[in-house]
């Protein structure tokens, strides 16, 4: 299980005029849904990426301009040998009951990219 901490890396502390209350509430949602989605797979990952506020988003590589981890909205799990990304993909429905959508797995190597907003397409499993 992930925590508030695991998600956040620190980053509300080193970056306090960029975390907002409407951040913090999005965390909540997402750690709670990326919770169920590890209790459903049945093991446990951590977070490689959680909230990236605009300078940590800024120096990601092939981030988003407008990443949905700027909005709390969106949480990367490490995915080594792709396993967590595969069993989403057999799992479809347990996404859709958790309100995840899953980044497609060809465009995340060694990590599992989820986030609780759809993507502009509408589908469960997207290409960014």
């Amino acid at each position: 299980m992930i925590t508030r901490d695991d998600y956040f890396q620190g980053r509300d502390k080193q970056f306090p005029t960029e975390w907002t209350v409407e951040i913090e509430e999005a965390a909540q949602v997402i750690i709670k849904r990326v919770n169920g989605l590890l209790a459903a797979f049945n093991e446990p990952r951590r977070v490689n990426s959680g909230w990236r506020p605009a300078a940590i988003n800024a120096a990601t590589p092939g981030s988003a301009q407008f990443s949905k981890h700027m909005t709390g909205h969106a949480c990367d799990l490490a995915d080594p040998h792709g396993d967590l990304d595969e069993w989403c993909l057999d799992h479809l429905d347990v996404l859709e009951a958790l309100g995840l959508w899953l980044e497609h797995p060809s465009a995340t190597k060694g990590w599992c990219h989820v986030q609780t907003l759809p993507p502009r397409s509408g589908k469960r499993v997207f290409y960014p």
